[in-house]
């Protein structure tokens, strides 16, 4: 029972039991003043009629007719005239009267009328004993009137004094209810600071929860700042910020493992040309300022395109990935923009080599292919620029439209499987299936991966759809074998404003599966849209589903306020743990944003997993568990 209601039902408990007891006490206080006002009566009335027998000289008739005078005034239950052996010389009694009051309230309030008892004599010469009793009917009479008028006014006195009592229990109660919405925000892992009442003791405690929340921000902010310099010493290059040589080979490799990846793009690599004759004649500081400058231009460039990425693979090239680009315009855009960005500097010069790629190529093929073309590039003068593009695949040929009828009939006619890539424990324990969604796309066809069709759904507005297909598919599928699953959403389908409350509506309809359902969201979604993120997660979370991030590590520092977002796991990316067993300062970088995660109540795993060396560092890091090529070969 909440505290309200029990300071309610006190208050309450109180007023009854005020009103009560004084509807007692003045009871009892006028019936015992109604019960001395009748042995009075009784009395004087005896006396006085017994005085008035006695002048009459002892006539039995007279006094009968004294006494049947006062009797019939009729407020009189008896009275009786007895000679002093005890004879009745007369009597009257009254019949038994209706009582005004009721039955109940005379048995609980019952009022005695004490005999009255007077001598007649005549002279020296006694007559006899005049008994005089009232009726006690008049009293119940007027004792349940008074009852009824105190009772009232109690009532009207507990109403104001109940309200009252209200208007102070609703001034306790806000800063209480703030309170406790203060702490569950604490549970969901968000920190709201409240105004503090202006009740003592209340104000004690707001103050006292208010710096708490202040210092656990400050506490994870500071492990956020924290993290992110083991990031920069882990991935960065010291100078210029970006990405060092093997942080990115790994992203490029990563990227070919995954299924969302785009379905093609460009790769260019960049030569500053005679970089050791620039700082000999330019100096040490003022080569650094254009290496900066440069990584500047491909800072920008890798940010405008997705899954983009730029590098510094060596002291003069660098590197560039534009996913979902082509490679023409990307090579030319960029040629541009480094040319206005070295303009400072007109000694200086570049080399760029541009190549295509697309979803599944070798890492180790590309390079090759970007280091030939980037040796052709070289032999040019200035800002040299060689460009190696293969043959356009027959399905880049597809027009939009085609690509939108094609998702839709899959769509329409379930022309669609999920994957199934276990994600296990220390122990190897199956914690779940993560579950990529795959479209058949012609009739007889094969099932085509997302690198192939999600760029075409992104384009037509149709990734909404998709990410409902898969949760359905996914919900019917642990309702048969009972395994859960994890399911891919894409940011566009949170900006969608229908999406959330058809995924609820699906998730319903399913209460038990919804339970072992893992719902994901790319790290670049928590970047740009946190507050939508942070919504579903309100929506979703009393549905039992679980809500976490993937390929996640590279911008997790850049997430205003994770701690608010409310993630019940944080899958690392397959850069984080590419070859992480002879890479010790990511391995500490890992082992400090594990830990971090941890306080936040949040779970960890790591994705593309390629050996068991690279597996046990990760466990060693704390990691809760790992998925990748290594864990399927090892399940067989």
């Amino acid at each position: 029972m909440s505290l309200i209601r029990q300071l309610w039902l006190l208050l309450l408990a109180t007023l009854l039991l005020a009103v009560l007891g004084s509807v007692v006490v003045t009871v009892a206080s006028a019936r015992a003043y109604l019960e001395t006002e009748l042995r009075l009566k009784n009395n004087d009335n005896a006396q006085a009629l017994a005085l008035t027998i006695s002048q009459q000289g002892g006539d039995t008739a007279l006094a009968e007719l004294a006494i049947a005078a006062q009797f019939d005034t009729g407020f009189y239950e008896r009275m009786r005239l007895l000679a002093p052996d005890g004879r009745v010389l007369v009597e009257r009694q009254s019949p038994a009267r209706p009582q005004a009051a009721p039955e109940w309230f005379v048995r609980a309030a019952p009022i005695a009328s004490v005999t009255g008892v007077a001598q007649v004599s005549d002279g020296w010469r006694p007559i006899g004993t005049l008994e005089v009793v009232s009726a006690a009917s008049f009293a119940h009479a007027d004792l349940w009137r008074g009852s009824l008028r105190t009772a009232s006014w109690l009532l009207v006195v507990g109403v104001l004094a109940g309200t009252l009592g209200s208007l102070v229990l609703g001034r306790i109660r806000a800063p209480l209810e703030a309170t406790v919405e203060q702490a569950r925000a604490l549970v969901e892992r968000r920190f709201v600071r409240v105004d503090e009442p202006t009740v003592p003791e209340l104000r004690q405690l707001g103050r006292a929860m208010n710096t708490l929340v202040q210092r656990l921000q400050a506490v994870f902010e500071e492990q956020g700042a924290q993290i992110e310099a083991l990031r920069q010493a882990a991935q960065t290059d010291a100078l210029t910020g970006l990405a060092h040589r093997g942080h990115f080979l790994a992203r490029l490799a990563s990227l070919g493992q995954r299924e969302d990846a785009p379905l093609r793009g460009a790769l260019l690599l960049v030569r500053v040309r005679a970089l050791a004759t620039l700082n000999r004649e330019l100096g040490h500081a003022a080569t650094d300022a254009l290496l900066c400058a440069l990584a500047t231009c491909l800072h920008h460039a890798s940010e405008e395109t997705a899954h983009g990425a730029a590098g510094r693979l060596n002291g003069a090239d660098f590197a560039l990935l534009a996913g979902q680009a082509d490679v023409a315009a990307s090579a030319a855009a960029l040629q541009d923009a480094l040319r206005a960005a070295l303009a400072p500097w007109p000694q200086a010069g570049v080399a760029i080599g541009a190549v295509a790629w697309h979803h599944g190529l070798a890492p180790s093929a590309l390079m090759q292919r970007a280091d030939a073309a980037l040796a052709h590039a070289e032999a040019q003068n200035g800002f040299g620029l060689t460009i190696d593009v293969e043959p356009t695949s027959a399905s880049a040929l597809v027009g939009e439209g085609d690509w939108r009828r094609r998702l839709l009939r899959a769509f329409e006619h379930g022309a669609a499987e999920l994957g199934a890539y276990p994600v296990v424990d220390r122990t190897g324990r199956l914690l779940h299936l993560e579950a990529p969604l795959r479209l058949r796309l012609t009739d007889g066809g094969a099932l085509e991966p997302a690198a192939r069709w999600l760029p075409w759904a992104l384009r037509t507005g149709l990734t909404a759809t998709a990410d409902l297909l898969a949760v359905r598919l996914a919900l019917a599928q642990i309702d048969h074998d009972g395994r859960p699953r994890g399911v891919n959403l894409a940011p566009d389908s949170l900006a969608d404003s229908g999406f959330v409350a058809r995924l609820r509506e699906q998730l319903q309809g399913r209460p038990q599966a919804s339970k072992a359902l893992w719902l994901e969201i790319g790290e670049a979604a928590a970047v740009e849209h946190l507050a939508l993120v942070r919504e579903l997660g309100r929506q979703l979370r009393p549905l039992g589903a679980k809500l976490g991030l993937e390929h996640a590590g590279w911008r997790l520092a850049r997430i205003e306020r994770l701690y608010e977002a409310g993630l019940d796991y944080v899958k690392l990316d397959a850069s984080l743990s590419h070859e992480v067993a002879g890479d010790r300062a990511r391995a500490d970088f890992l082992r400090g944003l594990v830990s971090t995660l941890h306080g936040l109540g949040a779970s960890v795993y790591a994705e593309g997993v390629m050996s068991a060396p690279d597996a046990e560092v990760l466990w060693a890091c704390g990691v809760d568990g790992v998925t990748g090529p290594w864990v399927g070969a090892a399940r067989g």
